[in-house]
């Protein structure tokens, strides 16, 4: 078999998690997985085969059974038809596309198994209960955050099957998972921010994404959307995603006088966005990420990414004194409880500096 430019087997490229971690990861006719273990090996191989194996049953469409009624499969596929479901629409795109990986993986798995089953009176008893799918869980633990996402998009779907009747009760009604403790992405620190500039000077794609990140504290989804037509009177004028519960931000910021700096001075492809590939097109949200995690890489700036710059931006404006409502008007954070952290964090900072500067004054 071939290597491909990255060493590694077609369709298979270098991924970093939010944890730094480096991992390999499969990517092909959307499907997506994770390969463990060093590249090359027996064991990588064989994971390798299995997930070509999981292409071709996806492109196949084997486990047809998902369209039977009253199946796993088919309230899947009733749940991610918008004809049928105007709730999974509402979610960000980026977000859709994860969660429609998690579910088509699921029903893969199980689809073909019936969720209920009627008696002669029309009584509905379900056969997917709440022990199964705690062993479905319970079965992840090893992956945490695949277990957390996993339970999250399945509890949705079965909470909107329960009110709209389709089953007779919601199967993960008390299920539990592994509780993972993280503070996601990492904010970047100064340094790291200093180190990546010098590595990408003011004229380069590299520093005009980032400085779009920086100046604006956006989500990549919404920087890539990013164009001339969206400043004008120096004013960044941002219609942000859907969010998780389907609101949209609108906002208003200040034009950065170092952000209009490096637009200027950056040669442009098109007007249709700021940033565009290496054929002319407006990146996707993932596909900017892969991008941008390269450059943070060839920065020296491990384990940092996009979103860690949009909490950089709000940690700045934290520790000079902003409020978390003045940080969510540039942001756009729908609610206040994650950028209160920052703001908690600056005022603690501020307040050991003013009771260390007492302490000295009174002769302590």
């Amino acid at each position: 078999m071939r290597r491909t430019k990255n060493g590694l087997p077609k369709h298979c490229a270098w991924n970093t998690d939010r944890h730094g971690k480096r991992r390999v990861r499969f990517r092909k006719s959307g499907f997506s997985t994770y390969i463990a273990g060093t590249p090359w090996s027996e064991d990588f191989m064989r994971q390798y085969a299995a997930a070509l194996d999981g292409v071709k049953a996806q492109a196949n469409n084997i486990g047809e059974a998902r369209t039977i009624p009253n199946t796993l499969g088919a309230l899947i596929k009733a749940y991610l038809d918008p004809a049928s479901s105007s709730l999974f629409k509402t979610r960000a795109a980026e977000t859709q596309r994860t969660q429609r990986n998690i579910l088509e993986n699921f029903a893969n798995e199980h689809g073909h198994k019936p969720l209920y089953r009627a008696d002669h009176s029309g009584r509905r008893t379900m056969l997917l209960t709440r022990e199964h799918m705690q062993r479905i869980i319970n079965s992840k633990a090893a992956t945490p955050f695949a277990q957390r996402n996993f339970l999250n998009t399945v509890r949705v779907m079965f909470q909107w099957a329960w009110k709209e009747g389709r089953i007779p009760d919601d199967p993960t009604l008390g299920v539990t998972r592994e509780k993972v403790k993280t503070t996601g992405y990492r904010t970047w620190s100064e340094a790291e921010i200093a180190r990546f500039e010098s590595a990408h000077p003011v004229g380069t794609k590299a520093r005009l994404a980032f400085a779009l990140l920086l100046y604006t504290g956006q989500r990549r989804g919404d920087v890539v959307e990013l164009a001339p037509r969206n400043i004008h009177n120096d004013v960044v004028t941002i219609d942000q995603g859907k969010t998780e519960g389907g609101e949209q931000a609108h906002l208003e910021i200040p034009l950065h006088p170092k952000l209009h700096e490096i637009i200027e001075a950056t040669p442009t492809v098109g007007v249709k966005t700021f940033l565009v590939t290496h054929f002319g097109k407006p990146y996707t949200a993932p596909g900017f990420g892969n991008w941008f995690r390269e450059l943070c890489d060839a920065a020296g700036c491990d384990g940092v990414s996009a979103h860690g710059l949009r909490k950089a931006t709000a940690r700045r404006l934290a520790e000079i004194g902003c409020t978390a409502h003045q940080i969510a008007a540039i942001t756009g954070h729908a609610t206040l409880k994650e950028v209160q952290r920052y703001t908690n964090a600056a005022d603690r900072k501020r307040m050991a500096r003013e009771a260390m500067a007492k302490l000295i004054e009174g002769g302590w």
